[in-house]
């Protein structure tokens, strides 16, 4: 894909933000039927970001999505898979940027905070910016069932990793090249979101909310979340990274759980055979001991995972940082190169 490069002209620009605002900036819109959307979508951001790329990643439309995001200006590239993590991982892998900036196309998110978002990357302050739609400054328009599921999902996020973010499922983001193309995603639908906060969190990249104001959908405009079956999916995302990133904690309170419930039986039995000298209730006898020896194995389970994990997060340090340091090098020789052009033309 090619690359554009963009100049942000903004009243609180500095001049250290000027000495970076010359980037290729992409802008990312996942579609699937948002012919009422798109057009404004693409022409908003277009007015915000004038020199970017603007590529809307259709995702088996049924009605003119395509047409019109084509008519506005858009770059309109087919994802076959269904589902919006498909869609996420192959703009990640196609599109070639300094900065990103995805964003839904149902036109609820507001492009002319897209500057905010964008600062920390140019500054160097974040790898992904969030735009928050439940921050305290956020004035955002949500149904009841819907605030209440983001809530407890981050609730949950925020205890396991003992952090304070205040939206993990927003669809409004920016990002650096770095971190859109070390990312592992394989989420295919919309637990997407929940897996680049959690991977993001785990292999310490940096994360910068910004208060945004959510606002409905146009009338005629539906919603192509399902609720509960998108929500088990992401509880479904969030144990399921929480075992894999963090096995000594999931596996050693799995392995507890089973020894306090292994005591229950066995207190009874041990009671028994004081008062009795005998055991009268074999079966509670086994189950305890089963109990008791699975909640142990898996206490020596989480020790062996948590060994492996540290020992890959050792070798992903070690590649990212050879990564970088090849992309300075890759640097320096092109900036040689233009330094010495002019000599040879002489």
């Amino acid at each position: 894909m090619g690359e554009a490069v963009i100049k942000l002209n903004r009243p609180y620009a500095t001049s250290q933000q000027n000495t970076l605002s010359e980037v290729s900036v992409a802008v990312l819109i996942p579609c699937y039927n948002e012919e009422l959307t798109i057009a404004g979508v693409v022409q908003e951001f277009r007015a915000q970001l004038p020199g970017a790329e603007i590529y809307v990643f259709d995702n088996n439309s049924s009605d003119r999505t395509v047409e019109r995001a084509a008519q506005a200006g858009a770059k309109v590239i087919y994802e076959a898979r269904q589902g919006k993590g498909y869609v996420v991982q192959s703009m990640f892998r196609q599109v070639e940027a300094d900065v990103y900036v995805m964003v839904d196309g149902d036109g609820t998110y507001p492009p002319a905070i897209v500057d905010q978002l964008i600062f920390p990357i140019l500054r160097d302050e974040a790898d992904m910016v969030v735009g928050s739609r439940l921050h305290d400054q956020s004035k955002s328009q949500f149904r009841s069932l819907n605030r209440l599921g983001n809530r407890l999902f981050l609730s949950l996020l925020n205890s396991i990793f003992k952090v304070k973010l205040t939206d993990i499922l927003s669809g409004y983001r920016a990002f650096d090249r770095r971190f859109v193309k070390n990312i592992p995603l394989f989420a295919g639908g919309f637990e997407v979101e929940t897996e680049l906060t959690m991977k993001a969190l785990e292999q310490h990249y940096r994360i910068v909310e910004v208060p945004i104001d959510l606002s409905h959908r146009p009338e005629g405009s539906s919603s192509k979340i399902r609720v509960w079956r998108d929500g088990l999916m992401i509880l479904n995302t969030i144990f399921a990274l929480f075992r894999d990133y963090k096995p000594l904690v999931f596996f050693t309170a799995a392995g507890l759980v089973l020894i306090t419930a292994g005591f229950i039986p066995g207190l009874i039995v041990i009671f028994e055979f004081i008062e009795t000298r005998r055991i009268l209730h074999m079966p509670s006898t086994v189950l305890a001991v089963g109990l008791v020896l699975s909640g142990m194995l898996s206490m020596v389970v989480a020790l062996i995972l948590h060994t492996m994990v540290r020992r890959f997060q050792e070798l992903e340090h070690q590649l990212r940082v050879l990564a970088d340091e090849l992309r300075r090098d890759r640097k320096t020789l092109e900036k040689d190169k233009q330094n010495y052009e002019p000599l040879g033309r002489l």
